[in-house]
C-alpha cells in the first residue's frame, strides 16, 4: 500500500449540503497520483449527515455523541491520521484541482516551512481575509476593533492584523491561515502538540500558529493555489438570533483566552485588564 501524504480532516456540525458538496470537490479534484485519506469528524449532527456519510466510499467517520467543538473534534480526526502531512478543512470549502498537490509541493521542497495555506476566496471572489493573519497583538487588535484597519487596508501600522500591505500576487510568510485549510507537518504536531482543546470554538487556529512559530517553525501563505470558502453559513452570520448570540459570545471569550495565554505576560497587568475590558465591551455591542 501507498504511503499517505496528506490526512484530510473535516469537521461537521450540521453542514450536511456543505460537507457533500466539499467532498465532491475532493473527489473531482483527486488524481490516480494522490496518497490522501479523507476523515469526517462529526460533531453529533442532528440534520441527517451521518446517514448520507456513511453511503460514501473512501472516507473514515468519527462519531462524537456532543458537539466537541473545534478543536477537540478536530483533535480526534488527528489521532487517527496517518500521513506524512494533516490538513484541517473546513466543510464549507470546495476545492480546486491541482490546489492540495501544490502545497503539498511546497511543503516538500521548502523543510523549515510548518505549515502552509492557500489563497480562500470568497463566494463573491474576494479573498477571505483571515487566511492571511498577523498574530493579534494589543495594537493590531485595536486597530481591527475600532476599525482603523478598514480604512487604511494597506497599512503597515494600521493592517498588522490582516497584513493588507503585503503582496498578495506571490508566496510569503504570514503569522497564522485559517483553520478552513490548514495544512501541517505530522513532525511538527509531534512537537507542539495538538489543538489545545480549551478553546471551543474560534481562535484555535491563531494559537495553534502561534506555538508553530513559537517552535522555530514558519508559515507560509500561497496564492498560486485557491480554494473556495462559502463563509458565514454558520455561526456569528447564522439566521438563529440565539445561535448568533451564543457564537458571538464564543468569539470574545476566545480573544481574551488568546491574549491571557500568550500577551499578558508581556504587556503587564495594566495592559491586560484594559484589553480584557475593551473585549468585554465588545462583546456587548
Amino acid at each position: 500500500m501507498a504511503k499517505i501524504d496528506v490526512s484530510i480532516i473535516i469537521l461537521n456540525y450540521n453542514t450536511k449540503d456543505l460537507v457533500l458538496a466539499c467532498l465532491s470537490s475532493l473527489a473531482k479534484a483527486k488524481t490516480p497520483t494522490d496518497h490522501w485519506e479523507v476523515i469526517v469528524v462529526d460533531n453529533a449532527s442532528t440534520d441527517g449527515s451521518v446517514e448520507v456519510l456513511k453511503q460514501k466510499k473512501n472516507i473514515h467517520i468519527i462519531q462524537n455523541k456532543t458537539n466537541l467543538g473545534f478543536a477537540a473534534g478536530n483533535n480526534f480526526g488527528i489521532k487517527m491520521a496517518k500521513g506524512r502531512y494533516v490538513l484541517l478543512l473546513n466543510s464549507d470549502t470546495e476545492v480546486t484541482k491541482g490546489a492540495i498537490q501544490l502545497v503539498l509541493d511546497f511543503m516538500d521542497t521548502h523543510p523549515k516551512v510548518g505549515v502552509s495555506t492557500c489563497k480562500l476566496v470568497l463566494s463573491d471572489g474576494t479573498i477571505d481575509p483571515a487566511c492571511h493573519r498577523g498574530f493579534p497583538t494589543p495594537w493590531a487588535a485595536f486597530t481591527y476593533m475600532i476599525g482603523l484597519e478598514k480604512f487604511f487596508s494597506h497599512s503597515r501600522l494600521f493592517a498588522q492584523y490582516h497584513q493588507g500591505y503585503k503582496d498578495l500576487s506571490v508566496a510569503h510568510e504570514i503569522d497564522s491561515p485559517s483553520g478552513a485549510f490548514f495544512l501541517i507537518r505530522r513532525e511538527v504536531i509531534d512537537k507542539v502538540g495538538m489543538l489545545d482543546e480549551d478553546y471551543f470554538m474560534y481562535g484555535e487556529d491563531l494559537d495553534w500558529a502561534y506555538r508553530i512559530k513559537q517552535a522555530g517553525w514558519q508559515i507560509w501563505f500561497n496564492p498560486e493555489a485557491t480554494v473556495l470558502h462559502h463563509k458565514k453559513q454558520s455561526g456569528r452570520a447564522n439566521v438563529d438570533a440565539q445561535l448568533r448570540r451564543q457564537t458571538q459570545k464564543y468569539f470574545y471569550e476566545t480573544m481574551g483566552l488568546f491574549y491571557k495565554k500568550h500577551y499578558s505576560h508581556r504587556y503587564g497587568w495594566l495592559v491586560t485588564q484594559l484589553i480584557l475590558l475593551a473585549i468585554k465591551l465588545r462583546s456587548l455591542l
